[in-house]
């Protein structure tokens, strides 16, 4: 059977086991649905069949070879569009490449025993199919790497964004008070108005130097010490409160809850929770923050009054930077970098902890953090520090 004809007629065992594949390389908490792990894989066989088909000249070939065959680069392909779709699930180019290379090596290892091997028409066959996989992999490359750099762009126009308006302000009371013409009642209020842009750039760059730490192979690093989560949690509600004098924040905290951690990361974890929730909540509802001890972890639920998240969206929340875009359908501000929660549930596994969201429109969405306690967390901890 010619190779075109088997890929037709075994389509439905070489996508399970492309389903398979795709599911085992799936980066970590991306849950994908059926469809989205096979994603274009059918279309992407049936374009490589038909090609296949047709008669192809030396020429051709040759051009194809060096990519830059019929088609080559183009977008809205099967395979440009599985390229991008794997770029904003955050799969790795190394991890797009896998999946290539083991569909190439599925429908090979199915076909090859049913064929005789020194066949020239086996051996046509064979070449036509690389090729075809070669091209399918090359569009998509090019289509990840397209999207990739749109995405770097959009972050670069938000970052500057978000750090001209607190700048603009500042500048502005710099001026006023340069001409010295300010009356006494108004210094303290242009003083306030100047520390609170100052915040505002100073959780930017901080959200900024933890997503780059958290790239490194090491980690976030940790710097432990026994600490009283009421007290960092007191410390991170009078910033956001400072950050956004609007929002009203209410902690419900139990006494006694302390323990090795790192009291600055856990600051920039509960910061970046309520900050996020002072943004979205609605009308004049507070943020409710509530702390308790459980018997082997701390949790920390933090719920606002806003617009309910979609269920199946709630994981995309907490990636970076292709969040910008709002093509999952959540609601997000016009102007954030989407690294706030990426770096909280950062801060979360670092303490050997998690970081769950649940949103409904009754009863609000609640990010919950729990910190394990005892001796392995802080030998976890321990491990960590620079």
């Amino acid at each position: 059977m010619k190779l075109s004809d088997f890929i037709c007629t075994h389509m439905d065992e070489i996508l399970q086991q492309w389903d398979t594949f795709a599911r085992k390389v799936a980066p970590p908490g991306n849950h994908l649905s059926h469809d989205a792990l096979r994603d274009h894989a059918q279309t992407m066989l049936d374009d490589i069949a038909r090609d296949m088909r047709e008669s192809q000249s030396a020429e051709e070939r040759r051009l194809k070879s060096e990519g830059r065959g019929e088609g080559a680069g183009m977008t809205g392909t099967a395979a440009a569009e599985h390229g991008s779709q794997r770029q904003s699930k955050d799969f790795t180019l190394l991890q797009l490449s896998a999946e290539f290379r083991a569909l190439r090596a599925t429908v090979l290892r199915l076909w090859l025993p049913n064929v005789p091997r020194d066949d020239p028409q086996t051996v046509r066959d064979l070449m036509r199919f690389n090729e075809g996989i070669d091209q399918a992999l090359a569009e998509s490359i090019v289509a990840y790497s397209r999207r990739t750099q749109q995405t770097r762009d959009l972050f670069l126009a938000v970052l500057g964004h978000d750090l001209r308006s607190p700048l603009a302000g500042m500048l502005l009371a710099g001026d006023m008070l340069a001409q010295g013409e300010v009356r006494s009642e108004k210094v303290a209020q242009i003083g306030a108005n100047l520390a609170r842009g100052a915040n505002v750039m100073r959780h930017i760059v901080d959200d900024l130097i933890g997503y780059t730490r958290s790239q490194l192979d090491e980690g976030l690093p940790m710097c432990p010490e026994f600490c009283d989560l009421h007290e960092v949690l007191e410390s991170a509600i009078a910033d956001a409160t400072a950050t956004y004098p609007g929002s009203h924040y209410h902690l419900r905290a139990e006494p006694g809850l302390v323990g090795r951690y790192d009291p600055t990361r856990l600051y920039q974890m509960f910061l970046n929770l309520l900050v996020n929730a002072g943004r979205h909540s609605r009308g004049e509802a507070p943020v409710i923050v509530q702390a308790c001890a459980e018997a082997d972890a701390y949790v920390i639920d933090i719920t606002n009054q806003g617009e309910p998240i979609p269920p199946a969206k709630l994981e995309s929340i907490f990636r970076p930077l292709v969040q910008l875009s709002d093509e999952d359908g959540v609601a997000r501000s016009g102007t954030s970098l989407g690294l706030g929660l990426f770096i909280a549930r950062e801060v979360a596994k670092a303490h050997d902890g998690s970081l769950t969201a649940r949103s409904t429109a009754s009863d609000g969405t609640t990010f919950t953090a729990t910190l394990p306690r005892g001796k392995a967390a802080e030998k976890r901890l321990a491990q960590a520090m620079p």
